[in-house]
């Protein structure tokens, strides 16, 4: 027994060192040199100030149209519904999503709406979504604000993040980020 009792400690005290001590401490160390000392990046627009790795939510019709929060954007409550796709309550919830964006944005047949714009994140913060999202959206927005709609296709193309190395992920927009430079048009 006791021979297996001090290897046991020492295994726990070196893992305690390594993942409770040295590994935070690297961590905080590498989020020092990153841009904005790892504080995440903070933008402001009109007074306010707002945190672009946090989702926000929009929904005037002037405005791309945020992904749905399940939790209201709080970000002191993180977290998805939890609720699947047999879920009525979910269903409904998605149903009225649904609704609300077709009444918004008549010419849509619902069948193009992009799951991103009816459905929340796991997180229910996502500050991105998909360059098929914003499309969805241009005729909605042209007419509120009496624009060319060619202007909000470029505008999309410049706000488009590319995959990481050309590789990992979809092509994605910051809402945040795009709102503020369809704000700034003109």
């Amino acid at each position: 027994m006791r021979k297996n009792i001090l290897p046991a400690i020492r295994l726990s005290l070196t893992l305690i060192v390594f993942l409770a001590i040295l590994y935070p401490l690297t961590v905080w160390g590498i989020a020092r040199f990153s841009p904005d000392s790892g504080k995440g990046e903070v933008l402001e627009h009109n007074g306010k100030k707002y945190y672009s790795n946090i989702g926000q939510s929009f929904t005037e019709d002037k405005y791309f149209w945020s992904r749905p929060s399940a939790v209201n954007y709080n970000a002191a409550g993180s977290g998805g519904s939890n609720k699947g796709p047999s879920n009525e309550e979910y269903l409904a919830r998605v149903r009225a999503r649904i609704d609300t964006f077709l009444a918004h944005n008549s010419d849509i047949e619902k069948s193009a709406i992009p799951v991103d714009l009816i459905t929340a994140s796991g997180s229910g913060l996502d500050p991105d979504f998909s360059v098929q999202a914003a499309k969805v959206q241009v005729k909605r927005i042209a007419k509120a604000r009496n624009m060319d709609e060619s202007k909000l296709l470029e505008l999309i193309d410049r706000q488009t993040e590319k995959p990481l190395f050309g590789l990992f992920g979809p092509e994605k927009i910051n809402v945040l980020k795009l709102n503020i430079a369809l704000d700034n048009l003109k």
